[in-house]
């Protein structure tokens, strides 16, 4: 019969996986979930919990395999080519080449824009400053947008203002801008792989403003606004705000107060309309509404800046929820998720 270190080395993948895991440290741990989908974390932190019985001899058995399969694989930059062939041979010559070039293009924005995103918002803006504002304003396009945000927070005025207006003219990246971009991020980010249609622009604009605060929202639309006038009412007839929740039905607003902790809401509401406020307790519980009218009397005035603090926090809430096609968003006499 063969013993539990046999079984490990030759035993479901899934198990091997798990020890290799666990033995590893946690920062490494976490890194290599950070590139495994959700029910693939699932399974085999599932099977993590399994290993009580876990021995000396199993994970030596593990690790050699390991070593033993390493040993067998071809050297990294051999695997494009592989794929491709792979392709090829299965979905034919042109097919192949336009999935390629997609997959590989998204492979190399995913790495540099992740590298960027967990990165601490200070380090970001301190790494780019320097840089030329259309290098940055093409930087911020392809972050998440609270991130572009909270880099742009830390320019002063007058650089924050001319980025945020590159991003809303943001029309294309052209070869030397590409190349100096690539140059900035020290091969973090592979320039080829930004795509003109999808990214910059009025909407950009105004998803990134709305995360600003209101004083640096109101300087930068001014700058714009100097600049083109028909082109800042565009960000503005884009850019969703706190008032515009009253255009949300009632089942969208129910599924919003649930992401909400009451305290925030209290304040968020202390400095919306009054029909807004209501709508808002008309969707909650008899005792809840009575809990959060109490509230907000109870608080007195409150600072301004604390008040679309919340409001900013909340629509950052209302965004995540629109984007998973949770809420439906209304802009005008148009909808949109």
């Amino acid at each position: 019969m063969a013993n539990s270190a046999t079984t490990a080395a030759k035993g479901p993948g899934l198990r091997r996986a798990a020890i290799m895991l666990l033995i590893l440290e946690e920062e490494s741990a976490a890194e290599v979930f950070r590139h495994l989908a959700p029910q693939q974390i699932q399974r085999i932190s599932k099977e993590m919990t399994k290993l009580d019985d876990l021995s000396h001899a199993e994970i030596k058995s593990v690790l050699e395999g390991f070593h033993e399969q390493l040993a067998t694989m071809p050297p990294i930059e051999k695997y494009d080519d592989y794929i491709r062939s792979v392709l090829t041979k299965a979905l034919g010559a042109e097919r192949a080449n336009t999935m390629i070039e997609d997959v590989l293009e998204q492979k190399a924005d995913h790495i540099g824009i992740e590298a960027l995103n967990m990165m601490d918002v200070p380090e970001v803006a301190e790494m780019i400053r320097d840089e030329h504002p259309q290098i940055i304003a093409t930087i911020l396009i392809h972050l998440e947008r609270a991130q572009a945000a909270g880099v742009l927070e830390h320019f002063d005025e007058r650089l924050r203002n001319d980025v945020v207006l590159r991003i809303a003219t943001f029309s294309g990246v052209q070869p030397a801008a590409l190349q100096e971009l690539t140059e900035v991020l020290g091969g973090m980010l592979d320039g080829q792989s930004l795509k003109r249609s999808k990214m910059g622009g009025v909407r950009t604009a105004a998803e990134i403003l709305n995360l600003l605060s209101t004083g640096q929202e109101d300087t930068a639309l001014e700058n714009i606004r100097a600049y083109n006038d028909e082109l800042a009412q565009k960000i503005i007839d884009e850019m969703f705000l706190f008032e515009n929740l009253i255009d949300l039905d009632d089942r969208s607003i129910q599924t919003l107060l649930r992401q909400i902790e009451t305290p925030a809401l209290v304040t968020a509401l202390k400095g919306a309309p009054k029909d807004l406020a209501e709508k808002f307790l008309r969707n909650m519980s008899q005792r809840a509404a009575s809990l959060v009218r109490e509230e907000m009397e109870s608080r007195g005035p409150m600072r301004l800046s604390q008040v679309e603090a919340e409001q900013k926090a909340i629509l950052q809430v209302v965004r995540r929820l629109a984007d998973a096609g949770d809420i439906v968003l209304s802009s005008g006499d148009d909808a949109y998720v």
